[in-house]
């Protein structure tokens, strides 16, 4: 009988993602913490992102501005433990990137180096092709995001669908092949028309991930706690729930605090009790206990 091991397992490379392109799809997922990335791990995903979605779906934020590289780190750091095979995407925050191409990069090796990712994604496309073109420099791989950026959302005022206009479209176009010409080994679309979603993919030489981008890109990804149903709030047009965790994680919070309220918890099987024959009697003898302290 075969057993498998650390070795025998073929860890996903960013390399191997870019060859994924017209190939088979490639499926992502967000992962924050150990055990949501050791189950999307052992289900076979290709892609792990420790999105800065964190802000909203576990640290309680209004929107993903928040979110510091610190906590990012701490996230990658927990995804990468429950991670073996699946290739680790972290996600740079907003202000880690964005007033030079220096600290872009001292961002992206503290991820590397404290996060132990196997690469990066920022936002943005042709104005952030030069800080791509740097961290690829810099031998960290790079996924592009265009489209609906979150971390865009003050100049944006709000979550909108973007590329609706011939000339958004082509802004969009030339944003993407801006990215794939700094280097990055992939881009994430979201938010955006599936026809032009169709038609960045098809002028690409490097995959496309889609979320709220169509049926047409080279991969499709979502956030963790939309697709099981862990959400509070509202939900876009493009998440798909396959699950409902809230109601289950709800309904079994009530059952414990039901039990615990009429002694139905624990129940003699799960206690522990003293061997057989031990002098019990004994420790109901008050001389036979031992003194008690002064209280304070």
């Amino acid at each position: 009988m075969s057993h498998i091991t650390e070795s025998s397992i073929k860890k996903i490379t960013a390399p191997a993602i870019r060859s994924r392109k017209r190939g088979d799809p490639i499926i992502a997922l967000t992962a924050y913490d150990y055990p949501s990335a050791r189950l999307v791990d052992e289900a076979g995903f290709d892609i792990i992102l420790v999105g800065d979605s964190l802000a909203q779906t576990v640290l309680g934020y209004e929107s993903t501005l928040p979110v510091t590289l610190d906590e990012m780190i701490a996230a990658a750091r927990a995804v990468r433990r429950g991670a073996r095979r699946a290739l680790v995407v972290g996600d740079m925050p907003f202000g880690s990137y964005h007033d030079s191409s220096n600290r872009a990069v001292e961002s992206a090796i503290r991820f590397v180096k404290e996060g132990a990712v196997d690469a990066v994604k920022l936002e943005g496309g042709l104005r952030r092709a030069e800080v791509v073109r740097a961290i690829v420099e810099a031998e960290i791989p790079v996924m592009g995001h265009i489209g609906l950026t979150p971390q865009s959302v003050l100049r944006m005022g709000g979550y909108r669908v973007q590329g609706k206009t011939l000339e958004a479209a082509r802004e969009l176009v030339e944003d993407a092949l801006s990215l794939e010409r700094a280097g990055a080994f992939s881009v994430v679309l979201e938010g955006i028309p599936a026809e032009i979603s169709r038609l960045i993919t098809n002028r690409l030489s490097i995959p496309t991930i889609g979320i709220g981008a169509g049926p047409d890109c080279d991969g499709q990804i979502l956030v963790f706690s939309d697709l099981v149903g862990l959400t509070f709030g509202h939900t876009a047009k493009f998440v798909r729930q396959y699950a409902d965790a809230k109601s289950i994680i709800s309904d079994a919070l009530k059952r414990f605090a039901d039990d615990v309220s009429s002694r139905r918890f624990p129940s003699e099987a799960e206690s522990y009790h003293l061997p057989e024959g031990a002098a019990v009697d004994s420790l109901q003898d008050q001389s036979q206990m031992p003194p008690l302290g002064p209280i304070n």
